[in-house]
C-alpha cells in the first residue's frame, strides 16, 4: 500500500469529495460515543469505502482511494490506517483530540464516531466557609476541590441524598434550617468515574421553639390540696432557660418542672413558661390556665313538713355545703327524671303533690362540681295509709274446750289498731283474739274493727265462729336423755283423750316398722333396736277418734355418738421461719374438745394450731387427741412436720442476640436448695419439642435452631418441697427475615397521576428497602411516591428489602401498566337505615376521573322530582323524603372521555310502617267454638305481632285462636303490630260476641210421601238461630216464602219445606241448613221415598178380591 498520493491527485480527491459531502452527511449515522483517559490508544472501526476521508471536526486526517491512503502531514507521525476495513488507529491520547470523527465516501454513506479524551479525578475535597452558624440568620458557602481531572461536574450530598449541583463546584446556602446540620459530602465526576469528598458537618443552632407546657395530673378543674405538677419543654440548641410567670408575676423558679404543692383556689390562674436560648439570642413563651375549687363537704335532707300521708302533699329539701354546680335526686338507686316529680329551678326541693304509695322508699340527694361529688345519708320516706282490705282469719268451726284464735288483718302503715267486740261487749284491743275454752254459749258473730291513728281511718269486717263437741292434747315424751347411739331408746306417744288410732311420722314421713324399729301397745311406743345415727330427726304422732285427729308437736330426736373419722390437716413440709396451720376435725355430737400434742408436750386445747416460726427443732410428730364429753369417748390423729430452707434469687440468664435458623439457649440460675426447674413463655408452661429441648436437669432452655415464633417472655421457675419461686419476665426478641417481600400498589394507573408503591417484608428488625427502576435507584424507603406518570413509565417496579443483623436481603416486583379508563363506579348508600318519610342519600363513588354520571331505577333513567334532588354534579342523588315506591334497584353510570362505566346494582330497601293492621275473622262466635283471628299488616321488614284482650297479652304471633269460647270471652280483641326497624306500632281491633250455639239440626216427616200429593218435611233445630234455608243434591234449592200461591212447587213456612204436590221429580237428597252470626250448621242428607197412587190402590184392591 502506498501511503502517498501526488498533490494533484489528492487536491481532486478533496474536491470531488467536498462536493458530494452535504447529502453524504445527510445519510450519516452515529455507531458509537467512547470516553477514554489522556495517553490511551484507540481503534476506530471504519467500513468498506473505495473513495473518501477520514475526517475529524471537518478537518482532513485522512484519503482513501483505490487502495492508496494519504495521510495528513499533523496525524501522520501517530495515526495508522487498517486499508483491509479503513480502521483508525490514533495512539497517545490527548484532551484536544476529543470531537466528531467521521468516514464518508462518494455513495453517500458514512460513519460517525464521537470521542471524549478526558484527564482521571484524584483527591476530592470539600470546604465550607463557616461551621458554628444560627438557623435563619448564617449562609454557608460549600466548595468541591480536585487535585487532576477534567470535564469535571460536581454534586453536594447531605447524607446519602442528592441535595444539589454544585456550579463550578462551589454552592451557596442561604439561611440555614436545623435539618441543614449534614453530614455533607461532594461528589466530582466525569466520564471516567467519580470520587466522593469526606463529610463536613455543621453546627447549628437554633431555637427555642414555641415550648409546650404539660400539667400533671391532666384535670380540668383541681381539687384545693392537691399536688399539681407543670412541666415545660422547648426543641433548642442549645438548651434554652426557664423562667416561670404567675399572673403576670415573676416566679423565683427556674427548672423545667414547677411543683405546686396543697393548692388552694388563691393558686388558680395564668401560669406562663419563658424560654431564653443564650447562643441565638432568641426567646419564646407558653402559657397555661389551672383552676382550682374546694370540695363539697357535707349533704342533707330534710323533710319541711309532716308525714307523707297517701293522696297528700310532701316536700324534701337537699341542703348541700360547700360549691354546688348540680344536684340530682335518687329513689331506691335510681336517678329521679326531672319530669316524674315537681321540683324546684335548681333541684335543691323535690314536692310529692299526691303521695303515692310507690313514693316510698329510700331517697339520696346527690351534689357536684368539678372536682367532688357527696350523697346525703338515705332518707326513708314512709308512706301512711289504711286501713284497706281488713279481712279476718280463723276458723269457722271448733270443738268443745279449745280456743280459738282470730287474726285480724289489714293494708295500713303504720299497722292499725284492732278492736274486737263479741255481742257488742269488747273482747281484745289486739289483732289476734284468744277465746277461753269454748263452749255452746260462744257461738255467734266476732267482729273486728281496724282504726289507724296517723291517717285517723276505721274499717271493720265479722266472722261467725261455731263451737262443737273431742282429743285434747298429744304429746312424746321419751324413756332417757342422753340418747347414745347402738344403745336401746324407746319413744311414747302421750294422748290426753280418747283415741282410736295411733300413726308415727319421722321426718314429715311416715314411720314404718322393720328390723331395728319395733311398736308396741298398738303403736303408743316405738322402740329403737339399737337407735342409730340415722335414727336422729325431727318426730310426730297423730291420734285419731271419731271427731278428727290431732299430731303432736316436733320432737327432736339427738343421737349423740363419736368422735370418729379424726383427720389432721396441714402441710408435711414447711418453709423455715414460717409458721404453719394445723387443724384438726373429728365427726361427733356433741361438738368434741382438742388438745395438741409435740413431744409428748400439750401446745394447744383448740381444733387449729398455729406453729411459732419453725426451726428445724421443731420437725417432727405433733398429735391431736378428740373427747366427746357425752359418750365419753376418744380418738386421735398424727402428722409428721418437716422444715426445709428457701430458695432466693431466681433469673434467666440470656446469651447474645438470637437470629432465626441458629442455635440459642437461656439458662436459669437460683440460689438455694432446688429440686426442680420449669420453664414458662408468655406466662404458659413450655413443653419441649423437636426444636426446643432442655438440659441439664432442665436448667437450660436450648433451641435448636432458634424460630421466630420463640419471640417472648420467658421465665423459669425454681422449686423444692415448700415453695417455688418465678423469675422476673426476660423478653427474648428473634431476629429474622427479610422473608418474602410484599408489594403493593396500583397494576393500572392513569396517566399524569403520581401512586404510591409500597414495600413490605417480615423482619427483625425492621428491613431497608431500596427501589429500583429501570436499572436506576429510584428511592431508599419503603414507599415510593412516583413523579406524574408516562406511558414510558410502565413496566417492573423493583423492591429491594436488607437486614443488617440477619445480613439477608430479598426481592419484589411489582409491574405498572400506565393507562388512561374509569377504573370502579359504585353507588354507596347512607350508613343508616332507609325509612319512609325521612331525608336519604345515594352516593355514586367513582375511581377515575369521570365528566358527567347518570342514575338509573330499575334499569330506567333516574329523573330529579321535588322529592329527589341530584347533587354535587349529580354525584350524590338526595331523596328528601323518602317514600316506599322509592324502594328498587338503582344504578349509576360514570362517563369520560374515554368511555363509560356503570356500577352493581345497589338494591334499596326503604324500612316503612307497620299501616294499620287488617284483621280476618267473624265478629260473632258461639260457645264451645274456636274463633280464629288473622293479623296483616303492610311493613318492611315484616312486622311483629301481639295479641291484646282486656289489658292482657294473650298471643305473640299473627294468628290468634281464641276458645273454646265461653260467654265472659266477649269482648274486644286488638292486634299490635311493631316494625323493629322504624321503632313503630300501629293497633286494630275487633269486637268478638260470643252468642248461644245451634247443637243440633235434624229433618223430620210426619206422612209418607206419595206422588201428586201435598207433603212436608221439618227442620228441627235445638239452638237460636236466624234463617234457615233447603238444599237439594247440594245445590240450594229456590223455593217461594209463600204458600198462597197456586203456581209455587215448593214453599216455606218457618221451618217446614213443603211440596204442593209432591211428584216423583222431587226424588233427591235433602239438607236443611240453619245458621246464626256465628256459624252455619247443615243437617244430615235426608231422602224421601215417593210412592206412587195407582200402584198403592192395585194392592188394596188384589187384597180386597182375596178375602
Amino acid at each position: 500500500m502506498e501511503r502517498g498520493l501526488s498533490p494533484a491527485v489528492t487536491l481532486v480527491l478533496i474536491l470531488t469529495i467536498i462536493s458530494a459531502a452535504d447529502h453524504a452527511f445527510s445519510q450519516s449515522t452515529l455507531v458509537s460515543e467512547k470516553v477514554l483517559p489522556v495517553g490511551s490508544n484507540v481503534t476506530l472501526s471504519g467500513a468498506n469505502v473505495s473513495l473518501g476521508t477520514w475526517l475529524y471536526n471537518s478537518s482532513l486526517i485522512a484519503v482513501i482511494f483505490s487502495n492508496q491512503i494519504s495521510v495528513s502531514s499533523s496525524w501522520e507521525w501517530r495515526t495508522s490506517l487498517n486499508p483491509t476495513n479503513n480502521d483508525l488507529t490514533i495512539k497517545g491520547l490527548n484532551v484536544n483530540d476529543s470531537g466528531e470523527y467521521k468516514l464518508e465516501d462518494l455513495k453517500h454513506t458514512a460513519v460517525l464516531l464521537k470521542l471524549s479524551v478526558q484527564v482521571p479525578i484524584s483527591d476530592a475535597s470539600l470546604q465550607a466557609s463557616q461551621i458554628n452558624l444560627i438557623e435563619f440568620n448564617d449562609t454557608v458557602v460549600f466548595r468541591c476541590f480536585v487535585s487532576a481531572g477534567s470535564s469535571v461536574s460536581y454534586q453536594l450530598l447531605n447524607g446519602k441524598s442528592t441535595y444539589a449541583p454544585m456550579v463550578d463546584g462551589s454552592l451557596t446556602m442561604p439561611n440555614v434550617t436545623r435539618d441543614n446540620q449534614g453530614p455533607f459530602s461532594c461528589v466530582a465526576s466525569n466520564g471516567l468515574g467519580n470520587m466522593s469528598s469526606s463529610s463536613v458537618l455543621l453546627n447549628i443552632s437554633y431555637g427555642p421553639d414555641k415550648p409546650m407546657i404539660k400539667v400533671m395530673p391532666e384535670k380540668s378543674v383541681y381539687m384545693s390540696g392537691s399536688e399539681i405538677t407543670l412541666s415545660c419543654s422547648a426543641d433548642s440548641s442549645p438548651l434554652a432557660t426557664v423562667q416561670w410567670m404567675f399572673n403576670g408575676t415573676t416566679l423565683n423558679k427556674n427548672s423545667q418542672q414547677l411543683k405546686l404543692e396543697n393548692v388552694s383556689w388563691n393558686n388558680s390562674g395564668v401560669y406562663e413558661c419563658i424560654v431564653h436560648n443564650s447562643v441565638t439570642l432568641r426567646h419564646n413563651s407558653g402559657s397555661v390556665g389551672v383552676n382550682i375549687m374546694d370540695p363539697i363537704t357535707s349533704v342533707v335532707v330534710k323533710n319541711t313538713g309532716g308525714p307523707a300521708i297517701l293522696h297528700k302533699s310532701l316536700t324534701l329539701l337537699c341542703q348541700v355545703t360547700g360549691p354546688v354546680q348540680n344536684i340530682q335526686w335518687w329513689k331506691d338507686d335510681q336517678l329521679i327524671s326531672p319530669n316524674s316529680t315537681a321540683t324546684s329551678a335548681d333541684n335543691r326541693t323535690l314536692t310529692f303533690n299526691a303521695v303515692q304509695r310507690s313514693d316510698e322508699g329510700k331517697y339520696v340527694c346527690k351534689a357536684f362540681n368539678a372536682v367532688s361529688n357527696m350523697s346525703s345519708s338515705l332518707f326513708q320516706v314512709t308512706v301512711y295509709y289504711g286501713p284497706e282490705k281488713v279481712n279476718i282469719s280463723g276458723p269457722n268451726l271448733k270443738k268443745t274446750g279449745d280456743n280459738v284464735t282470730l287474726s285480724c288483718q289489714a293494708e295500713s302503715n303504720p299497722p292499725s289498731l284492732f278492736m274486737w267486740y263479741f255481742k257488742d261487749a269488747v273482747v281484745s284491743n289486739m289483732s289476734t283474739f284468744n277465746s277461753p275454752p269454748l263452749t255452746k254459749e260462744l257461738s255467734g258473730q266476732y267482729i273486728c274493727v281496724a282504726f289507724n291513728n296517723i291517717t285517723n281511718l276505721k274499717s271493720n269486717v265479722s266472722i261467725n265462729l261455731s263451737v262443737i263437741d273431742p282429743i285434747v292434747n298429744v304429746t312424746i315424751t321419751t324413756n332417757k336423755i342422753p340418747v347414745i347411739e347402738n344403745e336401746l331408746h324407746e319413744l311414747t306417744c302421750e294422748v290426753t283423750g280418747d283415741v282410736d288410732e295411733i300413726h308415727w311420722m319421722a321426718k314429715w314421713a311416715e314411720l314404718k316398722e322393720d328390723n331395728t324399729t319395733v311398736f308396741h301397745m298398738n303403736n303408743k311406743t316405738v322402740t329403737f333396736i339399737p337407735v342409730d345415727i340415722d335414727d336422729a330427726g325431727t318426730y310426730h304422732c297423730t291420734a285419731v277418734n271419731v271427731f278428727g285427729n290431732m299430731t303432736s308437736r316436733a320432737y327432736n330426736l339427738v343421737v349423740n355418738y363419736g368422735p370418729r373419722m379424726t383427720t389432721v390437716h396441714g402441710p408435711t413440709a414447711a418453709k423455715a421461719g414460717a409458721s404453719v396451720n394445723l387443724s384438726c376435725t373429728a365427726d361427733s355430737n356433741p361438738e368434741s374438745s382438742f388438745r395438741w400434742y409435740f413431744n409428748d408436750a400439750v401446745v394447744s386445747n383448740m381444733s387449729q394450731f398455729t406453729t411459732p416460726p419453725l426451726s428445724k427443732e421443731l420437725r417432727g410428730q405433733y398429735t391431736c387427741m378428740v373427747f366427746n364429753s357425752v359418750t365419753n369417748k376418744t380418738s386421735n390423729a398424727s402428722l409428721m412436720l418437716s422444715v426445709i430452707e428457701p430458695i432466693a434469687n431466681v433469673q434467666v440468664q440470656p446469651m447474645n442476640s438470637a437470629v432465626e435458623g441458629r442455635s440459642y439457649n437461656l439458662t436459669c440460675g437460683a440460689t438455694g436448695p432446688v429440686d426442680g426447674v420449669y420453664w414458662m413463655k408468655d406466662s404458659k408452661p413450655l413443653q419441649a419439642g423437636s426444636r426446643i429441648i432442655f438440659l441439664m436437669n432442665n436448667k437450660t432452655l436450648s433451641f435448636m435452631p432458634a424460630d421466630r415464633s420463640d419471640a417472648g417472655n420467658y421465665q423459669c421457675v425454681a422449686s423444692n418441697a415448700v415453695e417455688n419461686m418465678t423469675s422476673n419476665p426476660y423478653i427474648l426478641t428473634v431476629n429474622y427475615g427479610p422473608d418474602m417481600v410484599n408489594v403493593t400498589g396500583p397494576s393500572v394507573v392513569k396517566t399524569g397521576q403520581s401512586v404510591s408503591l409500597s414495600c413490605s417484608a417480615a423482619s427483625a428488625p425492621m428491613s431497608h428497602f431500596t427501589w429500583h427502576f429501570g436499572g436506576s435507584v429510584v428511592a431508599n424507603t419503603s414507599e415510593y411516591v412516583t413523579p406524574p406518570l408516562t406511558l414510558s413509565m410502565s413496566g417492573t417496579y423493583v423492591c429491594t428489602a436488607f437486614n443488617n443483623v440477619t445480613n439477608q436481603n430479598r426481592t419484589g416486583y411489582l409491574n405498572l401498566s400506565v393507562v388512561d379508563p374509569i377504573k370502579k363506579v359504585q353507588v354507596e348508600p347512607e350508613m343508616n337505615s332507609c325509612m319512609e318519610g325521612y331525608s336519604y342519600t345515594l352516593t355514586c363513588n367513582v375511581t377515575g376521573s369521570v365528566d358527567n354520571i347518570y342514575w338509573m331505577k330499575d334499569w330506567m333513567p333516574l329523573q330529579a322530582d321535588n322529592r329527589k334532588v341530584f347533587m354535587m354534579d349529580n354525584k350524590t342523588v338526595k331523596f328528601v323524603s323518602v317514600e316506599r315506591s322509592d324502594a328498587g334497584n338503582y344504578s349509576c353510570m360514570a362517563v369520560n372521555s374515554f368511555g363509560n362505566m356503570t356500577s352493581s346494582l345497589y338494591k334499596l330497601v326503604v324500612n316503612y310502617g307497620p299501616d294499620t293492621p287488617v284483621i280476618q275473622g267473624s265478629e260473632f262466635g258461639e260457645v264451645g267454638s274456636n274463633a280464629v283471628f288473622n293479623c296483616s299488616a303492610s311493613s318492611t321488614p315484616p312486622s311483629e305481632f301481639s295479641w291484646w284482650f282486656n289489658d292482657s297479652q294473650v298471643a305473640v304471633t299473627s294468628m290468634f285462636t281464641a276458645g273454646p269460647l265461653t260467654f265472659n270471652m266477649s269482648g274486644n280483641y286488638t292486634c299490635m303490630a311493631h316494625n323493629t326497624a322504624t321503632g313503630k306500632n300501629n293497633t286494630n281491633s275487633i269486637m268478638l260476641t260470643v252468642i248461644e250455639a245451634i247443637t243440633s239440626i235434624m229433618i223430620r216427616n210426619y206422612t209418607t210421601p206419595i206422588n201428586e200429593k201435598n207433603f212436608s218435611l221439618t227442620c228441627e233445630v235445638v239452638g237460636p238461630y236466624d234463617t234457615i234455608y233447603w238444599m237439594k243434591n247440594g245445590e240450594y234449592l229456590n223455593v217461594s216464602d209463600s204458600c198462597v200461591s197456586q203456581q209455587a212447587m215448593h214453599c216455606t213456612e218457618k221451618n217446614m219445606l213443603h211440596f204442593t204436590p209432591v211428584t216423583l221429580k222431587d226424588d233427591g237428597k235433602y239438607q236443611c241448613v240453619a245458621s246464626n252470626r256465628g256459624a252455619v250448621h247443615m243437617s244430615p242428607e235426608y231422602t224421601p221415598l215417593i210412592n206412587c197412587e195407582s200402584y198403592r190402590k192395585l194392592i188394596s184392591f188384589k187384597f180386597i178380591k182375596n178375602n
